[in-house]
């Protein structure tokens, strides 16, 4: 395998790692067959509800997804831009369009991963270093780490399979 070969297969094994989860429980595994009177279920002790997590996880990728894009984004100030006010979700409707436009985003950082004409390796001349590359680790990091917080959630409320 060649040098294009390799970094073609980077570019897979990245965008397999942001969908399946892998090791881990992707996101769509973790929402599965939740009862919708849970999704702003918070357990005692527990800091966040799983309508949370979902609205942190959809704001923090889009932010990654634009700024990844182009140096016009401005990200959501830190921390409580990333973060919904309340913690459920108004309606089924505001449920539905969070996932909606979590896995349209997904698809959407997918694609720049996969194109070839996105340099996985050079800084972004708008960053601070950060590359396409760190992006996407980061991305499924910071998926890994919250997802985890879905089950745990759910294993609280007693809804995990």
């Amino acid at each position: 395998m060649g040098g294009m070969e390799h970094e073609a297969a980077l570019r897979e094994r990245l965008v397999e790692m942001l969908r399946s989860g892998d090791a881990h429980v992707g996101l769509d595994a973790a929402l599965e067959d939740l009862p919708p009177e849970q999704r702003g279920a918070r357990p005692p002790g527990q800091p966040h509800t799983v309508w949370r997590l979902l609205e942190h996880l959809r704001i923090a990728q889009w932010d990654i997804l634009e700024f990844s894009r182009g140096p016009d984004h401005v990200s959501p100030p830190w921390p409580d831009g990333y973060w919904p006010d309340g913690d459920a979700p108004a309606s089924d409707a505001q449920w539905d369009e969070a996932r909606e436009r979590y896995e349209r985003d997904l698809d959407a950082f997918c694609a720049l991963l996969r194109d070839p004409a996105s340099d996985l390796f050079l800084a972004f001349p708008w960053g601070s270093g950060q590359t396409l590359l760190r992006e996407a680790l980061v991305l499924a990091d910071h998926q890994a780490y919250h997802v985890g917080q879905i089950v745990l959630l759910r294993q609280l409320l007693g809804s995990w399979r």
